[in-house]
């Protein structure tokens, strides 16, 4: 993996997310993938445990984190609708003393503007140390950065802990939203999210979206944001920025 880094085998796939109500492409989730040379193409949950165990998620974790961003600033010099780009924080990434000088190395050498970045942490990961995260987060919103809880809805937090993040996303675990066609109890649980997210203040997310009947369900709960198959798979940069510059009418039939 330390060779793969090194030599360039890594490369970022983007997952639009879409608002529900405009069709307007708003964001896009990075997500890594190494080109193995004789592995070909590998997913996520088939390196990120080695990167943690190993340390070299930290490393890794820098690159996502600049290749996302001198990407998205591309994609603005090129005229296209500025959107948010969000990038996955590990645990070990949030524990590392050097994690803001990163970022705000990386926006410095990109010329991104803070408010296009959004990190993710998972809601588990934030209740590990909920003083320590509030006081991190505390320093990324300073910096103008979003902050997301990714897979929300999986995790124990409090009500009272999630009040004291400075957050401004949750993002409904796909656990959530697979069955809601056919299961209440699933369909309740939602509800109450979009519900919660919306009296904090909160965008909401809901991913894993991959039915018409799902995104139904969603915009009669007044879901703001949704991403999944059924609005696109993690695709190219070259393919996302197509879609960006095309017009609202051919961008997704599914809001027509």
């Amino acid at each position: 993996m330390r060779s793969g880094i090194a030599k360039g085998e890594f490369h970022l796939k983007y997952q639009p997310q879409y608002d529900l109500f405009t069709g307007r492409i708003v964001g896009a989730e990075a997500l890594a993938r190494w080109q193995h040379p004789v592995l070909g193409e590998l997913m996520p949950e088939q390196f990120i445990p080695l990167a943690e165990d190993s340390g070299l998620i930290v490393p890794l974790g820098r690159w996502v984190l600049f290749e996302a961003c001198r990407q998205n600033r591309k994609w603005q010099r090129e005229g296209l609708v500025p959107i948010t780009i969000g990038v996955n924080v590990s645990a070990r990434q949030f524990r590392d003393a050097g994690l803001i000088a990163d970022v705000r190395e990386t926006l410095g050498r990109t010329g991104l503007a803070a408010n296009y970045l959004e990190l993710e942490v998972t809601e588990s990961l934030l209740m590990q140390n909920a003083d320590q995260a509030v006081r991190l987060m505390d320093d990324f919103r300073k910096i103008g950065l979003k902050l997301a809880i990714d897979d929300f809805g999986t995790g124990f937090s409090s009500l009272i802990a999630l009040k004291s993040f400075p957050l401004t996303r949750l993002k409904i675990d796909q656990s959530f939203i697979r069955d809601l066609e056919t299961d209440e109890n699933d369909r309740s649980i939602a509800r109450a999210i979009i519900s919660l997210g919306r009296e904090l203040g909160l965008n909401v997310v809901a991913e894993g979206v991959e039915t018409a009947k799902q995104q139904a369900f969603l915009a009669s709960c007044k879901c703001e944001t949704v991403q999944g198959f059924h609005f696109g798979r993690p695709m190219s940069a070259e393919k996302l920025g197509k879609l960006l510059g095309m017009s609202l009418t051919t961008i997704n039939a599914h809001f027509g």
